[in-house]
C-alpha cells in the first residue's frame, strides 16, 4: 500500500533563536551535521562564525521581527524556524524587580512569538516547519518560578493554538524540555542552581529531538515532545 505521505524533507534553512549557546547551539550543530543551513539570531556571535548570523534583543518585538527580514536577505527564506532563546529570573514575586520580571516574559514568549510571526509567510509558502522551545516548568508550577513559569506556560498555550491554526499550512512542534547541561544557570544565588549530583541531559541529546521533528514527511507532525532525564524533578 502506497502512503499518502511524501519522503522526508531536507532540512533547508533552519533559524535557530539563541542559537550561540546551550540549546540553541546544539541545535545549530545538529542542522549543519545533517546538511541543513543553520541561521542565528542572538545577542552573542555563533561558535561558528560561518553561520548566518543577526544580532537582536528578542526582549523587543521589532527588533526580533526585524531581525527575521535581515536574516531573509543573508541566508535566504526560512524552511524551520527553532525557538531555543531564553532567559530567567529566579526569587520571589516581590524581590525580582518588575523590569526584570518583564524581561524574561518578552524575551521567552513575546520574542518567540514576534519571530514566528516574522517568519511566517516564508513558513506558509515553503511548507515549512516551527519548533517552539518550552520547559517542563510550562507545564508544573514552582515557587519563585513566577516569571519563567508564566512565560513557558504561555509558550505552551501560543504553540497548540498555532498548531490549530496553521493545520495542514506549517507543520508545528512544541518541545518540552527539563533541564540540561548549559550555562542557563550560571549567575544564579546558589539555591536555584542545580546540585553537583543533579541529572541534567546533555544539550545535543535534545537537540536530536527537534532533528526528528524537523525531518518528518509533510502530512506527518510531532506535535509535542517531553524530553527529559530519566531523574528529572520537575517532571511528571
Amino acid at each position: 500500500m502506497t502512503s499518502h505521505l511524501v519522503q522526508p524533507t531536507t532540512l533547508g534553512t533552519v533559524v535557530v533563536t539563541g542559537g550561540s549557546s546551550g540549546l540553541g547551539a546544539a541545535v545549530v550543530r545538529a542542522v549543519a551535521k545533517a546538511g541543513g543551513r543553520p541561521a542565528v539570531i542572538d545577542l552573542a556571535q555563533p561558535e561558528d562564525d560561518s553561520v548566518p548570523f543577526v544580532v537582536a534583543d528578542l526582549a523587543d518585538t521589532a527588533s526580533a521581527a526585524a531581525a527575521v527580514g535581515r536574516l531573509v536577505d543573508v541566508a535566504g527564506p526560512p524552511d524551520a524556524v527553532v525557538t531555543a532563546a531564553g532567559t530567567d529570573a529566579c526569587g520571589p514575586l516581590g524581590g525580582v524587580p518588575a523590569e526584570d520580571w518583564e524581561r524574561v516574559v518578552r524575551v521567552n514568549l513575546f520574542g518567540t512569538a514576534a519571530v514566528v510571526r516574522a517568519a511566517l509567510p516564508h513558513l506558509v509558502t515553503r511548507r515549512g516547519r516551527v519548533v517552539t522551545v518550552a520547559s517542563t516548568l510550562g507545564l508544573r508550577a514552582v515557587g519563585d518560578a513566577t516569571a519563567y513559569c508564566a512565560s513557558k506556560f504561555g509558550v505552551v498555550g501560543f504553540t497548540r493554538a498555532l498548531a490549530a491554526e496553521l493545520a495542514g499550512q506549517v507543520a508545528v512542534t512544541l518541545l518540552v524540555p527539563g533541564g540540561m547541561r548549559t550555562r542557563f544557570f550560571d549567575g544564579r544565588p546558589e539555591q536555584y542552581r542545580p546540585g553537583p549530583d543533579a541529572a541534567l541531559n546533555d544539550p545535543d541529546d535534545v537537540a536530536a529531538t527537534v532533528l526528528t521533528a524537523l525531518l518528518q514527511p509533510w502530512g506527518c507532525e510531532v506535535r509535542e515532545l517531553v524530553v527529559a532525564s530519566s531523574q528529572e524533578p520537575s517532571w511528571p
